[in-house]
C-alpha cells in the first residue's frame, strides 16, 4: 500500500527527500527565487517568504532582505503564537519541518513529515503542528514539544493547506483535486476537517465542479473559513468562453462553528475572469477577505460584513424567496434569486469587491514578465497585504486603504530575474492575460501542468463526447496528443490550445517556449517507492507486468510505458464515437485519476478489477487478488 514510510528508515529518506524534490535544473542554474508562501509577525514589522525555488526563506524588515538557509525547497511557513519560531515545511519524499529560532534565524531542529510537505497550521497553543503531505493524501500532527510526529490522519487527495480555529477545536483542510468518477454529474473536491481533541475527521463536499483548490483561512473572529477554487463548467462543450462559459474562480465560505457549507461566490466579472484563485487571508477585524489571483496578476479586496449579510438575505428557495417577494423578472439577468443561484452569479460581488491590479495600468495592460507576475501567497497585517510573486521574485505591498493614487509596491527579494525560454513559457502557462477576456490559463485545466480531475468536451474531435484532462508530462515525447489521437503531436496541441481554449492569437514564439517548458518537466518519485526502490510488493508486480502472456508491456513499454499506438481496450463508453484510444504513458500515473480516457475508475485497481484493463490483448483474468495487487503496486510507483 502506499504508506511505507517506517521510522527506522527516517535517517535514510530524509537524505532522499533533501535531493530529490527541489526546483528543475533549468530553474536552479538560472538562479530563481520562486516566492511562493509569506507569513507576518503580530507586529507587521518582519515578514518571512518562502522561495520554492531556491533552499531559502526571505526576511524582509523594513524593506532591507536577509535569508535563511534551509535544507531543501521550502513550500510553507507559519510562525508560533509566541512569534518565536518560524516552522518551514521542505518538500521531499520524506519533507523535513524545520524550526527557525527567529532572533538568530538557525534552524534549530528537523522533524520529518510526509510526500511533499505543504500548508502547516499551528494550533493556538503552539503545541500541535498540523502539516499537509500533498503526495502521501494525509496531514501529519506533531507535537511540538517532543519534536516528533504523533498520527497520520488520511485526507480526500492531495492536501494542500490547512487553517484553524482560533479555539483550536477545529483544522480545515483543503484538497487540491476530486476523486469521483469524472464522467459523473456530480465531480468536486472537498474541504476535510479534523476534530482536534479526537483526531476524527469529516468533510464539506463543494459545488460540482470545484477543483484546484490553492488558499483557505479562517477568520480572526473565528466565524468563518474561506477557501480559493476554480468553478469549472466542465459539463458545457468549450464552444465559447463568454460568461465563464469554461472556467470560474470562486471562493467558498464555510461556518466554522458548524463545520458546514455556507456559499460559493464567484471572484470574476461579467467580461473579466479572475483567473487561478490562490491565497486567501483576512484582515485583523475580519471585516476584509483578500484573494490574490495568480494568472491576471491582481488581488481582490471584498467586503466580508456585506458578503455575510447579502448571503444571509438570500432566500432558501423559491418558495421562500416568492414569499419574500424577491423572486420578480426585475432582478436583472445575472442576479440571484435564492441561495442555490449565487455560484452562477457573475455580479454578485458587485459593489462588495475591489480588484486592485498588481501592476500598473488596466486590466489590458500587458503583463510584465519580471515586474508583477504570479501572486500566491498572502498576508495580511493591519491595513497592508503583502503578496509573493512567483514569477517576478518579488513582493507586492498593497495599502488596502481606498485611496487615489498608487496603492502598490514592491520589494524585490533577490536580482531581477533573467528568463530563460523554459521560464517564459512556464510563465506562458499560468498567464490568462493572454487568454480571451481574462477567464482561464493553461494552468486552470492543467494545475501544476497536470491534471484538473475533469472531462472536458473538446471540440477538437466534435461535439458530445467529453474525455479526462491529461498531465502535460511527457506530452512532447509520446505523440499523438489528445486521448483520441487527433492531434498529431504536442506541437499542434499547444497551439490549437491557444486558438481554441484561449481564444487567442498569439505569436509563434510564445507557442514555442511553452513546447520547451513542457518538454523541461520532470516526474515527481512516486509516494509508493520505499527509499526511492520499488517495494518487494511492486517487484513482483513488475514480473507480471513484463509478462509476455499477461501482455502489459505490449502496450506499455519501457522506458516511457507507451507505445505511441491507438488501441481498443475494449473502454468505450457512451457517448464515444469510437473503440480506441492513445496509450497514455504510465509514468506518474499515480497522480493523475481517475483513469481512462473518460474518468470513469478512480482507482487503479477499480481499472483491473471492474475495468478488467488488460484483458482485451492479454491474460489478467487469472491473477489472484494478491498479484493484482503487486501489479497495481508497481503500475502506481512508477
Amino acid at each position: 500500500m502506499k504508506k511505507h514510510v517506517r521510522f527506522t528508515m527516517v535517517v535514510c529518506l530524509l537524505l532522499v527527500g533533501c535531493t530529490l524534490l527541489v526546483a528543475p535544473p533549468a530553474v536552479r542554474a538560472a538562479g530563481y527565487l520562486g516566492p511562493t508562501a509569506v507569513v507576518a509577525s503580530a507586529d507587521g514589522q518582519t515578514l518571512f517568504v518562502a522561495n520554492s525555488d531556491a533552499k531559502q526563506v526571505s526576511v524582509v524588515i523594513g524593506g532591507k532582505v536577509s535569508s535563511i538557509a534551509v535544507p531543501s525547497s521550502p513550500t510553507g511557513l507559519v510562525l508560533s503564537p509566541d512569534g518565536a519560531t518560524l516552522y518551514v515545511t521542505c518538500i521531499g519524499t520524506t519533507s523535513t519541518v524545520c524550526a527557525v529560532d527567529v532572533k538568530t534565524g538557525k534552524v534549530t531542529a528537523t522533524i520529518p513529515a510526509g510526500h511533499t510537505a505543504i500548508g502547516p497550521a499551528i494550533s493556538p497553543d503552539g503545541k500541535r503542528l498540523y502539516v499537509c503531505n500533498r503526495f502521501d493524501d494525509d496531514v501529519s500532527v506533531i507535537d511540538l514539544e517532543a519534536k516528533k510526529e504523533i498520527a497520520r490522519l488520511p485526507v480526500t487527495r492531495e492536501p494542500y493547506a490547512a487553517a484553524i480555529t482560533p479555539d483550536g477545536k477545529s483544522v480545515f483542510v483543503i484538497n487540491h483535486l476530486p476523486l469521483d468518477p469524472s464522467d459523473g454529474y456530480d465531480v468536486a473536491t472537498r474541504v476535510t476537517v479534523i476534530d482536534t481533541a479526537s483526531n476524527q475527521t469529516s468533510s464539506i463536499r463543494l459545488p460540482n465542479g470545484s477543483s484546484g483548490m490553492r488558499g483557505i483561512c479562517v477568520s480572526p473572529d473565528g466565524k468563518y473559513v474561506y477557501a480559493t477554487h476554480i468553478l469549472a463548467r466542465y459539463q458545457m462543450p468549450t464552444t465559447q468562453l463568454e460568461r465563464g462559459w469554461m472556467n470560474t474562480n470562486a471562493l467558498t465560505i464555510i461556518d466554522a462553528a458548524s463545520r458546514k457549507f455556507v456559499n460559493t461566490v464567484l471572484l470574476d466579472d461579467v467580461d473579466l475572469g479572475a483567473a487561478v484563485p490562490w491565497g486567501v487571508a483576512c484582515t485583523p477585524d475580519s471585516k476584509t477577505i483578500c484573494v490574490t489571483h495568480a494568472s491576471t496578476h491582481e488581488l481582490s479586496v471584498i467586503d466580508a460584513t456585506a458578503l455575510l449579510e447579502k448571503l444571509s438575505a438570500m432566500p432558501a428557495d423559491k418558495e421562500e424567496a416568492a414569499a419574500k417577494g424577491t423572486d420578480s423578472s426585475d432582478r436583472g439577468i445575472y442576479a440571484s434569486a435564492t441561495a442555490a443561484d449565487v455560484p452562477n452569479d457573475l455580479a454578485f460581488l458587485v459593489g462588495l469587491r475591489r480588484r486592485v491590479r498588481l501592476q500598473g495600468g488596466g486590466p489590458w495592460t500587458p503583463v510584465d514578465p519580471v515586474g508583477v507576475n504570479g501572486p500566491r501567497g498572502l498576508a495580511v497585517a493591519g491595513n497592508k497585504a503583502y503578496v509573493a510573486l512567483y514569477f517576478s521574485d518579488n513582493m507586492a505591498v498593497v495599502d488596502l486603504e481606498p485611496k487615489p493614487g498608487n496603492v502598490v509596491s514592491t520589494v524585490a527579494l533577490g536580482p531581477k530575474p533573467n528568463l530563460t525560454v523554459q521560464r517564459r513559457g512556464e510563465i506562458l502557462f499560468n498567464d490568462a492575460s493572454i487568454c480571451f477576456q481574462h477567464w482561464q490559463s493553461c494552468a486552470s485545466c492543467h494545475p501544476d501542468s497536470r491534471v484538473d480531475a475533469l472531462n472536458w468536451d473538446l471540440m477538437n474531435d466534435g461535439l458530445g463526447n467529453p474525455k479526462n484532462a491529461r498531465s502535460m508530462l511527457l506530452a512532447h515525447k509520446t505523440p499523438p496528443a489528445m486521448a483520441s489521437g487527433i492531434r498529431p503531436d504536442a506541437e499542434a496541441g499547444v497551439r490549437k490550445g491557444i486558438t481554441h481554449i484561449l481564444f487567442a492569437v498569439r505569436p509563434e514564439e510564445e507557442a514555442v517556449a511553452m513546447d520547451e517548458y513542457l518538454k523541461s518537466m520532470k516526474p515527481v518519485p512516486s509516494p509508493y517507492l520505499v527509499g526511492g526502490k520499488l517495494s518487494p510488493a511492486a517487484e513482483q508486480g513488475k514480473k507480471l507486468f513484463f509478462d509476455e502472456k499477461i501482455g502489459c508491456a505490449k502496450c506499455h513499454p519501457e522506458p516511457l510505458y507507451a507505445d505511441g499506438e491507438m488501441h481498443d481496450v475494449a473502454s468505450k463508453g457512451q457517448y464515444d464515437r469510437r473503440v480506441d484510444f492513445d496509450t497514455p504513458t504510465l509514468i506518474e500515473c499515480w497522480r493523475t485519476a481517475p483513469y481512462m480516457h473518460d474518468g470513469h475508475y478512480t482507482t487503479m485497481k477499480d481499472l483491473f478489477t471492474k475495468g478488467k484493463h488488460g484483458a482485451k490483448g492479454g491474460n489478467i483474468d487469472n491473477l489472484s487478488d494478491k498479484q493484482i495487487d503487486d501489479l497495481v503496486e508497481f503500475v502506481l510507483s512508477l
